[in-house]
């Protein structure tokens, strides 16, 4: 007996995992799936969404977008190729060109041998996507083109078996296949740029990777990474997933992933990103997010999730859509009762109206007037490093009416540098930084960093052994040095203590109108001295103001700073409205008072401390790539530090969602109006009348429309930047 061949599982975007039993790719977490099937498998996925003509399903992957764009192309060309002898050989092509074109057969039977492919093969889609759609209890645009097409196409075959020689409506189901597969096509053109950008940030993780184990260098499939694999760089290499440097020194290029224009120096214990580039030494690095669980899965996940969700007015222009196909039936139905029965017309003239109104009143337009925006638009955002989550966040970004920007590493560089360091009551300023340093040594906040660097840079070393290490939330630091106690934070946290600052009183507030962090310490109960870090504005954050306030939005700026600190930047920003000596849980209370004002609110952040805040505003930011919590909890995510961005997304939003509109309008109106023409309701007073072709070639033409106009969002592109 022939031993049963063993089944290998492979994921269709890796195609390089190969497993023996079916699971999930460990690159991307999609299912795995028998490998001789893959291929079967996932056309027969493309066909059947595209059957339903779900347009926003089709877009779940780059890969499964240009397939269905490729077969939808391949069907128009097709369809074209025959609908022009059909055309010429019709009634109409002969009664307009005047033409008597010789026939090898009867031109009723030649037209039929030509239609047949485009009904059954070409137009497929349409008459499947009806049978899924009726099987759901649905009625959708599938329903009425299979309706006027097989109308067309049924009544023409009857005519031609039981009535040879008659006119038929052959080219009208013909040209409506064509022209409705020529407006999708259409449509997809205009949504594959962002698929196209997508499948660049897929291209940015590099197929192989070299990796240690067992004590062996390898290299293997970058998908075949897991959790704790120490992954070695060279200079050229690509980072194939996210971690963290364990041996030597490098520069990494981090402009594909975060717009960053400058390389970034790394050490051990620093992060590196999947998809950036490694520019200078050889480094180890411990692989600590892989799959979909990097930055940039994170980010591919948030455009396709952003393109695949609908917007508020979508689900409006839905239900309006669903009425439409109710009204286009029942139209149709009428048109052909009151031609029939009322007027007296004859059959053929009474089913002509009766398609010829079931076509125009096909909501394709209607349905692609706010995904293909929405798909336009967060592809644009994705481009300029403004990921927005999802198609609600995009309409809605365009009615903030207030914005809350954090001070620190939103508005300025979140890297203080230390100024100045004042000794008070005998001490000296090598005692003050030893002693801050000492304190803040286990603080991972810039201001200990700086304290930190500052006592290395003037030799304030070694450091001291501490004791009963406290954190003073949102205040500062309380520990015990050589039996004394320190305290090393805000001016409150010392005067909670009772530690007398009067005799600093002009020293404090000369420093503090500089616009300088400072941090005061005391030791025993005595002042001892302060320490000054200017943090440097960004150089974006004035302008980025001002435009804002042009935009009729209300600034507000949100600290943990010193209130005359906080005030100074604001000042020299033009904020009028200053939070400051905000401890990190209090800053949610400080959208919410915004928001009880009438006031439609966000919040922009980038720390920890600030993702409560970006969940209770209506619109979180998070800025400058932030911490993962942030990125979690925020709506829109500006991968670069540049407050300016802030407003290259409002603006994104106002621009999509004014295309929106256009979009439904036009998309609407269009329908409201054909409808009675199609009908014949004005055929005996004015003559007016529509064939069914004319009418499939003028419901394309409104498709092709709101696909343009939704293409047209790119001009906005320009004012995003500086």
């Amino acid at each position: 007996m022939q031993e049963k061949e063993e089944l290998i599982y492979t994921c269709p975007m890796h195609p390089e995992v190969r497993r023996t039993e079916p699971g999930k790719c460990p690159g991307c977490g999609m299912d795995l799936i028998p490998e001789e099937k893959s291929a079967a498998v996932h056309a027969d996925h493309d066909m059947q969404a595209m059957s339903h003509m779900d347009h926003e399903a089709a877009m779940t992957s780059p890969q499964m977008a240009k397939k269905m764009e490729a077969d939808m192309r391949r069907r128009f060309w097709i369809s074209f190729a025959l609908s022009i002898p059909i055309f010429l050989y019709s009634p109409v092509g002969a009664n307009i060109l005047k033409l008597n074109l010789p026939s090898p057969i009867p031109v009723d039977w030649l037209l039929f041998i030509l239609t047949t492919p485009i009904v059954f093969w070409s137009g497929s889609i349409f008459i499947t996507g009806t049978y899924y759609s009726l099987r759901a209890k649905k009625l959708n645009m599938a329903v009425l083109v299979a309706t006027g097409v097989l109308a067309a196409y049924l009544f023409s075959v009857l005519l031609t078996l039981i009535k040879p020689g008659s006119e038929t409506f052959y080219e009208a189901a013909a040209l409506l296949v064509t022209f409705v597969l020529f407006g999708h096509w259409m449509e997809m053109k205009a949504r594959r740029g962002t698929s196209d950008s997508l499948r660049a940030l897929f291209d940015l993780v590099p197929p192989k990777a070299n990796v240690i184990r067992d004590g062996k260098e390898m290299s293997i499939s970058s998908a075949e990474i897991v959790h704790n694999d120490i992954v070695v760089l060279r200079p050229g290499d690509k980072v194939p997933v996210d971690g963290e440097i364990i041996e030597g020194e490098t520069s990494i290029d981090e402009s594909l992933v975060t717009g960053e224009s400058m390389p970034v120096t790394k050490t051990v214990g620093a992060k590196v990103i999947g998809g950036s580039v490694n520019q200078t030494g050889t480094i180890k690095f411990k692989a600590t997010q892989v799959g979909s669980e990097t930055v940039l899965a994170q980010i591919i996940k948030m455009v396709e999730t952003a393109q695949n969700s609908k917007a508020p007015g979508q689900r409006i222009a839905d239900k309006a859509a669903g009425w439409l196909v109710v009204l286009a039936i029942g139209s149709g139905l009428a048109a052909f009762l009151g031609w029939y029965f009322i007027a007296g017309a004859g059959l053929l003239v009474a089913l002509t109206f009766a398609v010829s109104t079931v076509v125009i009143a096909c909501p394709d337009a209607l349905g692609l007037a706010t995904p293909t925006a929405v798909a336009v638009g967060t592809g644009i955002g994705a481009k300029h490093n403004i990921l927005i989550k999802d198609a609600a966040t995009l309409e809605n970004t365009s009615r903030l009416t207030a914005i809350v920007l954090d001070k620190t590493g939103t508005l300025t560089e979140g890297k203080p540098i230390i100024t100045d360091v004042v000794a008070f009551n005998g001490f000296t300023e090598q005692e003050i930084l030893r002693y801050e340093a000492s304190v803040e040594a286990g603080s991972n906040h810039p201001l200990a960093k700086a304290i930190l660097e500052e006592a290395a840079k003037r030799g304030a070393t070694p450091l001291e052994s501490i004791e009963k290490f406290e954190s003073v939330a949102g205040h500062g630091l309380k520990a015990i040095i050589k039996g004394k106690i320190v305290l090393a934070g805000t001016e409150k946290l010392l005067s909670d203590h009772r530690v007398d600052i009067g005799n600093a009183r002009s020293t404090l507030d000369r420093l503090a109108g500089e616009s300088k962090t400072l941090s005061l310490l005391a030791v025993d109960g005595k002042l001892a001295g302060v320490v000054a870090a200017a943090d440097t504005v960004k150089p974006s954050a004035k302008k980025a103001i001002t435009a804002l306030k042009e935009l009729g939005i209300e600034v507000a700026m949100i600290t943990g700073d010193h209130t005359k600190v906080a005030e100074s930047v604001g000042n020299s920003l033009g904020i009028d409205r200053v939070f400051a000596e905000v401890l990190p849980g209090d800053k949610a209370k400080y959208v919410k008072k915004l928001q009880d004002e009438g006031k439609f609110v966000a919040m922009v952040g980038d720390g920890i401390n600030d993702a409560p805040a970006l969940a209770q505003a209506d619109i979180g930011i998070a800025i400058g790539a932030g911490t993962d919590v942030a990125i979690e909890t925020a709506n829109i995510v500006l991968m670069k530090s540049d407050p300016y961005d802030i407003v290259a997304a409002i603006r994104l939003s106002k621009a999509t969602v004014t295309k929106m509109k256009q979009n439904l309008f036009w998309a609407a109106i269009y329908n409201v109006l054909a409808i009675p023409v199609a009908a014949g309701v004005f055929y005996s007073s004015l003559g007016w009348s529509l064939r069914p072709e004319i009418s499939a070639l003028l419901m394309s033409a409104s498709s092709i429309i709101v696909a343009t106009n939704a293409v047209l969002l790119k001009r906005v592109e320009p004012k995003l930047s500086l």
